[in-house]
């Protein structure tokens, strides 16, 4: 039987060059995709449970929509519960091409799992955050919920996907119902936010576009295993193009996690969203565009790692020392300067997020990885915590500003120590031990690369940071402030009492985050 021609790539057509990567045929001349529906039951699950909110918003009685809220805390359990099958056993691939993993679009291994559950718990918290929310604001509730469970079915794809259509896709199915969901507050301010968002996030995307076509140009292949072994074996003529395509598709990941330059949109959307959507795209948005970066540097663009390792490494060490300086300066009675502080502190977050990733450049490895996921997992539970407070504060004081917390141990003694606990987990302070844990082996990882320059600049930064932290805590038991709080809703304590449960529980045995730090995740 004669054999299928190669498909050529689009540089190497350019050169009059044949390439590498033939298509595989099945017995009858027609490629077979096989699906392993318990592989891709997490995102797939989120996704079904959002058509079915749609279309029950369309067929309920106004009075039966309030069901809508637990249908999706439900479905976020539920899709939680399925990542279980998926544990403890070899990676399971699906929507493959034959010849083995290298060829597939859709990988569940120890990589996509841990994030999987960032991303599902993250957005099962910032759900129960929103059921009073919702209800309270009079929001529009099929439309709220079926574009939380949109946003984050692409998030739970996203960790999973291995070709460059599939990570462009699931980011921008994260993104864009992210738009509206900012835009559903009613002061006025969140549509101005939701455009501001809208206009930044579309500009990274065409960026991020155009580097993904001039790499699949290149190497002719969207696979990231197909685009390293292309980059590795590129001709001279090619590489300009590979190397400004490489370059560009960072700069798209790059403001998916608010890094600096690309940091300017976050506080004025997080001010300007409701609050359960502000703490869901600070956890769970970042976590997706976190996913995305390693996954295009770890795996589609290994080749270049000490390139794009010292790259990281510049943007690591100015993103937390913008974050931080700019939290420094942050007003006590400023309007939402609650929400912007929370907001510059993850804009510095993200810079300590990325020095593992930078450090995996250096070290050839994906190694050093764990630290960025083991520190993710702690950042984003007591980060959604903070926002879960505002939220209490907010019913009293809508203008959150600083000043409005100080005696909320007076009023609310329960929401103040809760918050204690998650701004020393953030500054890395005892009794908020898994903080601490979580900074120490990102600070570990830049040391064991040899990035020793990174390591004492994060280190001055978290000293700079202690100031903000303990600053605000003060506040908490600092006698003054309004003279009595409302009664918080039972989904919001609830909430609030499940995060404080969790940070106490990973600061009382951080193992049960930091084993991921050891070993490879893909």
């Amino acid at each position: 039987m004669p054999g299928t021609p190669a498909l050529p790539a689009l540089g190497h057509q350019l050169l009059g060059q044949s390439a590498v990567n033939p298509l595989a045929v099945a017995h009858s001349g027609a490629l077979i995709q096989s699906v392993d529906w318990v592989a891709i039951a997490p995102p797939l699950i989120t996704a079904l449970a959002a058509l079915v909110v749609l279309l029950a918003d369309l067929l309920l009685p106004q009075g039966r929509k309030r069901l809508l809220g637990p249908l999706t805390v439900a479905t976020l359990v539920l899709a939680l519960l399925a990542l279980l099958p998926l544990t403890g056993g070899a990676p399971r691939a699906t929507f493959c091409e034959p010849g083995g993993v290298a060829g597939c679009s859709y990988v569940a291994d120890h990589f996509a799992l841990v994030f999987q559950l960032l991303a599902l718990g993250g957005a099962l918290i910032a759900a129960l955050l929103s059921l009073h929310t919702v209800a309270e604001d009079e929001l529009p509730a099929g439309e709220y919920w079926f574009l939380l469970l949109s946003s984050a079915a692409g998030a739970a794809l996203l960790p999973a996907a291995r070709d460059l259509a599939t990570l462009v896709i699931a980011l921008e199915v994260v993104s864009l119902p992210s738009f509206a969901l900012v835009a559903f507050k009613r002061n006025g301010r969140g549509g101005e936010a939701a455009l501001k968002f809208f206009l930044s996030s579309v500009t990274a995307t065409a960026v991020m576009l155009l580097g993904v076509s001039f790499v699949y140009a290149a190497t002719g292949s969207l696979h990231l295993a197909g685009i390293a072994d292309g980059l590795g074996h590129l001709p001279g003529q090619l590489k300009p193009l590979a190397e400004a395509g490489a370059a560009l598709t960072l700069v798209g990941f790059a403001f998916k996690v608010a890094a600096v330059p690309f940091h300017f949109w976050v506080p004025d959307t997080y001010a300007g969203a409701p609050l359960p959507v502000a703490g869901y795209l600070s956890v769970v948005g970042k976590a997706a565009g976190f996913a995305g970066l390693a996954l295009i540097t770890n795996l589609a663009f290994r080749p270049y790692g000490h390139t794009w390792g010292l790259l990281l490494a510049v943007v690591a060490a100015v993103t937390m020392t913008a974050g931080n300086v700019a939290a420094l300066r942050q007003r006590s009675d400023s309007a939402q300067g609650a929400v912007r502080l929370l907001a510059w502190s993850s804009v510095a977050q993200a810079g300590y997020l990325l020095v593992p990733l930078a450090a995996a450049g250096y070290a050839g490895s994906d190694h050093p990885l764990g630290a960025t996921v083991a520190y993710a997992l702690i950042y984003g539970l007591v980060n959604l915590g903070a926002f879960g407070v505002a939220a209490v504060v907010a019913r009293t004081s809508p203008a959150n500003r600083l000043d409005d917390y100080r005696g909320l141990f007076a009023r609310n003694r329960w929401a103040a120590l809760a918050l204690a606990f998650f701004l020393l987990c953030l500054a890395g302070l005892p009794p908020g031990v898994v903080g601490l844990f979580g900074k120490v082996v990102v600070f570990q990882a830049a040391v064991n690369a040899g990035l020793g320059w990174l390591a004492v600049l994060m280190a001055v930064n978290v000293v700079v940071a202690l100031y903000y932290y303990l600053l605000w805590l003060a506040k908490l038991f600092t006698p003054g402030g309004a003279a009595a709080g409302a009664r918080v809703p039972r989904p919001l304590a609830a909430t609030l009492g499940l995060a404080a449960a969790g940070a106490v529980v990973l600061s009382v045995a951080p193992q049960l985050v930091l084993q991921v730090v050891s070993g490879s995740l893909f």
